[in-house]
Formats: C-alpha cells, sequence, structure tokens
C-alpha cells in the first residue's frame, strides 16, 4: 500500500473553548486514531491540501490553488512557527506534471501556511521540521471560488503524479466540515477591512490577538446560543461523509458555491481540500474508509469530522 489519506476539520480553538468533557475526550479518542493509522502507514511524504485564513494568502494575489516549493509556518493561534521540510525537487516535478496536464496551478518559493494547513500535522507529530511534506494551498475562503469539478480534476492530477511512485504517500486534507466563523468578506468588508483582506501580512502582534480574540469570543457566545452566525449542519456534514464514503469522487461535482455559503457557511468551502484529498487517493485506486468520527461542536465552530482511508488491496 503506497498512498493512504487523512481528512480531519481543523479549529483554532481547540485550546482555547472548552467543550464538555465528553466531546473533549470524543475528539481526543479521535486524535488517538489518526496518530495510530500514520504511525502504522509511517508515510516517506505527506502532500497536504490546506486552506488558508488571509494570512499567508490575500487579495493582491489570490490562486485557486498553489503549490510550496518552500514554506513556512505563520505561527497564528500558536501553530507551527518555523520552516517546513519541503523536497522542493519533488514539489517543482509534481507542478510540471499538474500543469501538464493542462490544470494551472501557481507556486511559491515563499509559501507562509497557517493553523489551518498545519493543525492536522501537528496533531499528528508534533514537531514538523523533520516531516517531509508538499503544502498544496486550495482557495476555501476567498470569493470567487473554482468549481468543485475542477478542485476533483485538480487532486485527481496530483494523484496521478504519485500512483507508480516508490515512496509511501499520506494525502491530508484539513478543513470543514459547516463552518462560519467571524471572518470578513469581501462584498461587505469595511474600508479597514478589505485593506487587511488586501494585504494583512505580517501584522503586529497586538492586531493578531485581537483578531484571535474576536473568533475566541465569538466561539463562546455561540455556544451560548447568542453569536449572530451561522448554526452548523449536520445533515449537509453526514451527506458530504457518505460522498467521501462512496468512493465516486464525480459525486463532488454536485456542490455549488453559492448553495454552500447559504446551507453550510462561508467557511464550509474548505471541504476543498478533502475533495481534492479523496480525488488523490481515488486517482491511486478504488479505496475504502477505514474510520471515520463525526460530531457537531459549537464551541469549535465546525462540524468536526475525522476520517482515515487506504486502497483496497
Amino acid at each position: 500500500m503506497k498512498q493512504a489519506l487523512v481528512c480531519m476539520s481543523h479549529s483554532p480553538l481547540l485550546e482555547h473553548t472548552d467543550p464538555p468533557a465528553e466531546v473533549k475526550a470524543a475528539v481526543e479518542a479521535a486524535f488517538d486514531q489518526v496518530r495510530a493509522f500514520a504511525a502504522e502507514f509511517k508515510p516517506d511524504l505527506i502532500v497536504n491540501f490546506g486552506p488558508d485564513h488571509y494570512n499567508g494568502f490575500f487579495y493582491d494575489l489570490m490562486p485557486p490553488f498553489c503549490i510550496g516549493y518552500e514554506a513556512h509556518g505563520t505561527g497564528d493561534y500558536d501553530s507551527w512557527d518555523g520552516p517546513l521540510n519541503v523536497p522542493t525537487d519533488i514539489a517543482h516535478e509534481l507542478a510540471q506534471y499538474v500543469i501538464d496536464q493542462d490544470i494551472e496551478t501557481a507556486i511559491s518559493r515563499k509559501m507562509e501556511v497557517d493553523h489551518g494547513a498545519v493543525q492536522p500535522m501537528e496533531i499528528i507529530y508534533g514537531d514538523l521540521s523533520s516531516v517531509p511534506v508538499i503544502p498544496v494551498f486550495i482557495n476555501s475562503v476567498a470569493p470567487p471560488f473554482s468549481k468543485m469539478s475542477r478542485i476533483r480534476e485538480f487532486g485527481t492530477a496530483v494523484g496521478n503524479y504519485f500512483k507508480n511512485t516508490d515512496k509511501k504517500v499520506l494525502f491530508i486534507g484539513s478543513g470543514g466540515l459547516s463552518h462560519d466563523p467571524p471572518v470578513p468578506q469581501i462584498a461587505t468588508a469595511t474600508e479597514e477591512q478589505r485593506a487587511f483582506l488586501t494585504d494583512g501580512r505580517r501584522p503586529t502582534a497586538e492586531a493578531r490577538a485581537a483578531r484571535q480574540q474576536r473568533t475566541i469570543d465569538t466561539a463562546k457566545a455561540f455556544a451560548r446560543g447568542e453569536a449572530d452566525i451561522m448554526e452548523l449542519n449536520p445533515e449537509w456534514d453526514r451527506a458530504f461523509l457518505d460522498v467521501c464514503r462512496s468512493g465516486d469522487v464525480s459525486r463532488f461535482d454536485a456542490y455549488i458555491p453559492a448553495e454552500m455559503d447559504a446551507v453550510a457557511g462561508h467557511s464550509s468551502h474548505e471541504v476543498r481540500t478533502w475533495v481534492a484529498a479523496y480525488s488523490a487517493l481515488r486517482a491511486c485506486g478504488e479505496y475504502e474508509v477505514t474510520y471515520e468520527f463525526y460530531k457537531p461542536i459549537k464551541e469549535y465552530i465546525a462540524g468536526f469530522g475525522v476520517t482515515t482511508a487506504v486502497l483496497v488491496p
């Protein structure tokens, strides 16, 4: 078995809010399952499909996807703040292969990745300095969005590149599921917010702390039923997990951005990372989901899902 998959929700609120003890225990048990899965698989390389929350990518130039040749963690919410171990030669070959499949991908020789990209790897490995990883950004927050079919095609191209590799590759997708955190929307943003969304790189420590505190306060209010954000949608979440489990990745094509906004929240688009990861695995062969966890957790502002999958022998 040369390819496997972990897809999971992330939340910067894991260490900043207090869901009921049984909920925290259930989430930690799910994380233990993922750690054990990765330890048994022992990947030589991780291909990490991750979003960004206006920490590394901004509207001054917002690609639909981008392959990192080198990368550094932004350190937001006390996440990884340091270089990632990116095998640049493989990343370069991957990007060229994807482009040769008529899928125009951006590349970055100085990618910045935030908590949304690195949290699953941190949960699994802790220290990221020695884990070989190719970071792949999938725009999941900033409209306009590509059709979901294009994300599937992109993931398929990535999977095809690794289909016959001699390395053991773990595809990771991070984000979602139903999810409507207090991220400014460009269509309704104030002038100050528009300036931040366009180029808010390297904020002061005070500005970052204030931004993060707003999210923490919103999560606490949401748990009390007092926040003005969209409710979680467990029905939508479970239907999406059903598609993942089905193995028919073409079913992802039916997801329409405007409909996702309306029923699952403005950041439900983070499931694009799952679509790319599952499509990459499917390109390598038929797969089966070997573990699934789901729980709507208001304290994390997320329909929280965790899955693992392997190729069918």
